[in-house]
């Protein structure tokens, strides 16, 4: 039990203990108030549990995130030729990119390096692979 419970149930005790003629109206007033303060420190202790296991919740939650993004980022280092934690060889060949963009053509899925200072989104950039655009409009979102 928390202090402020503890606190209610003296002070409940206290007015029992009193015996309060319940004909004064001051009384009567005194014991609902006593027993709304009752049953709002019950609700706060059930707010406070729900809380702590809503915190506990969205903890395991975090970790689970954290554990998906390792598992996707150690993915993406296979994918491009970097070293992940498990089967980092020091004779395997790492790839440097020097400011260059890797990037998935839409069409033939190959990877295809990019210069950053020359890319222009504006202009058409065919894929080396397949001839066939990188960066396609998209159709624009319609409301409805």
């Amino acid at each position: 039990m928390s202090k402020l419970t503890d606190k209610i149930s003296y002070l409940q005790g206290l007015a029992e203990g009193m015996k309060l003629n319940q004909e004064k109206d001051s009384n009567r007033l005194i014991m609902g108030i006593l027993d709304v303060l009752g049953e709002v420190g019950d609700s706060l202790e059930a707010l406070t549990e729900a809380h702590g296991e809503l915190s506990d919740y969205v903890e395991s939650i975090d970790e689970d995130l954290a554990d998906l993004e390792a598992d996707l980022y150690d993915d993406e280092n296979e994918e491009y030729g970097g070293a992940s934690e498990d089967n980092s060889d020091e004779d395997e060949e790492k790839v440097e990119l020097d400011g260059a963009l890797l990037y998935e053509c839409p069409h033939c899925r190959e990877t295809v390096e990019l210069d950053p200072e020359e890319l222009d989104l504006e202009e058409e950039h065919p894929c080396p692979n397949c001839g066939k655009e990188l960066f396609p409009e998209l159709p624009e979102e319609t409301d409805e």
